[in-house]
């Protein structure tokens, strides 16, 4: 049951987008009455986070393919990986923000774990140090997980990255607000070159920069 809801979520958000979803419209296409959605999602938002979560794979599946290149440094993959959540991102603003923005209530951990108890095949053949950062919808512990690697390799020293990840997550958020908002005038790729670059040079020179005194603790 929690599945036919889910999957009729998906079908509305793949022909009409997020914004068009609606319980009755979720209903009707499930074949239930409104009423039965609230016997298994506490809201709206919750449901529309776990249909969101079923068009994420392309982002997964490309950021897997980098972890599984050779030869990367922390850095690069870092960078790499970056590129390639604001590509996707900013090519589907909605579900990006479903899934990391949107005011979920106090629970989004427990909604990703039953989502993937439900799909546990999203999880299949991906490797550890990404599967922890897949395993939490909190976008700063998501960026945390990943600045940790760069620590390890001598790329960054620890009491910088607390810093440098609000400061790459701030870059991120204005631009994707202004571009799913429509006030930007820049195309995805075009969107998605600005935020990477900006993430790169603080990267690149935060060794330099003195972020640790400015860090918020």
């Amino acid at each position: 049951m929690w599945k036919y809801f889910v999957e009729a979520t998906a079908q509305i958000i793949q022909e009409e987008g997020v914004p068009n979803v609606t319980i009755r419209k979720v209903a009707d296409l499930a074949g239930y009455n409104s009423a039965t959605i609230y016997n298994y999602f506490s809201e709206l938002s919750h449901l529309v986070f776990f249909a969101s979560m079923k068009f994420l794979k392309p982002y997964t599946d490309a950021a897997i393919q980098v972890y599984r290149e050779p030869g990367l440094t922390a850095q690069e993959r870092y960078l790499r990986v970056w590129e390639i959540f604001c590509q996707h991102s900013f090519e589907n603003p909605q579900i990006f923000h479903a899934i990391f923005i949107a005011d979920l209530g106090s629970q989004p951990e427990e909604l990703l774990d039953h989502y993937y108890s439900v799909y546990p095949a999203d999880l299949i053949a991906v490797p550890d140090e990404l599967q922890q950062m897949l395993g939490t919808p909190n976008i700063t512990q998501r960026g945390l997980f990943s600045l940790e690697l760069l620590v390890k390799e001598g790329h960054l020293q620890q009491e910088n990255i607390a810093a440098i990840n609000e400061l790459t997550l701030l870059i991120w958020q204005g631009m994707f607000t202004s571009f799913l908002n429509n006030r930007s005038r820049y195309s995805p790729d075009e969107a998605t070159r600005h935020t990477v670059r900006y993430i790169r040079e603080i990267v690149q020179n935060a060794n330099q920069m003195h972020l640790a005194d400015e860090a918020v603790q």
